[in-house]
């Protein structure tokens, strides 16, 4: 799938949990080696650590990779063009990069209009600092509200096959070519239904579940969290799995 030059597989790497350790950085390297083209981090994410993990082990980024990260969490007043326009710089600093792939506003603020947040990362990208922007745990009204201010590429939200309220914003997200970046893909609970799928394909439930997903939308790029090779690549191993009608609606 694209993200304006970007051509991306369809399964992508969360790290949220990634700590600055000689092991991550050697993952984060493999995981690169592997096939992984989306790398998801936050300037939130185990105090910075995320970050400078990435940056550290990716030095250049390789072309054709997106290490996507998010400011603007943490709770009210987090938002102030001021508080994002600070995170952005650090982010840029611990990634060591000149321009950031895909940057999220992380959570609207209550106390800061969506539109004054935005804006200070349209001046980034505006200045070649950010080159797409994206919008997390946000409601159809929300990415509308955003449309008018820049160009929204992907919009990330919580969504597996247990958590489904945000069916109306992967619909919304599939009509408009945007992508749809669902965070904890593998948080759901599919019961005997995904264990039977999964006996079928001789696969294992969490591939059957990124499958799912994969089939639910072509808009989407789940990003599952793992510090295990391993699991990563079982994973990426996901794509290849075909679901047919009888399956997904087993799922469903």
């Amino acid at each position: 799938m694209k993200l304006g030059d970007f051509e991306l597989p369809r399964i992508g790497l969360g790290t949220n949990r990634l700590t600055n350790a000689a092991g991550n950085i050697a993952f984060v390297k493999a995981a690169v080696d592997a096939g992984v083209r989306m790398i998801d981090t936050a300037h939130s994410y185990t105090g910075g650590e995320s970050e400078a993990t990435i940056g550290e082990a990716l030095d250049p980024i390789p072309e054709g990779c997106v290490v996507a990260t998010k400011g603007g969490a943490g709770g009210a007043g987090r938002g102030r063009p001021e508080v994002l326009s600070a995170e952005i710089e650090e982010s840029l600093r611990r990634l060591g990069t000149d321009s950031i792939a895909l940057y999220y506003l992380h959570r609207v603020d209550p106390e800061t209009p969506l539109e004054d947040s935005l804006a200070v990362i349209k001046e980034y990208q505006d200045r070649g600092k950010i080159r797409h922007v994206g919008i997390s745990a946000v409601t159809i009204d929300q990415i509308e509200r955003a449309r008018r201010v820049l160009t929204v590429a992907a919009v990330q939200n919580q969504y597996n096959l247990s958590e489904r309220k945000h069916d109306p914003e992967v619909d919304y997200c599939t009509r408009e070519e945007i992508l749809f970046v669902p965070y904890s893909p593998l948080r759901a609970d599919g019961g005997g239904a995904v264990a039977e799928v999964a006996r079928r394909h001789q696969a294992t439930p969490r591939q059957i579940m990124l499958a799912w997903l994969l089939r639910r939308s072509p808009a989407m790029l789940p990003i599952p969290g793992t510090l295990s090779l391993e699991h990563l690549k079982e994973n990426l191993a996901a794509m290849d799995i075909q679901l047919t009608d009888a399956d997904y609606e087993t799922l469903r």
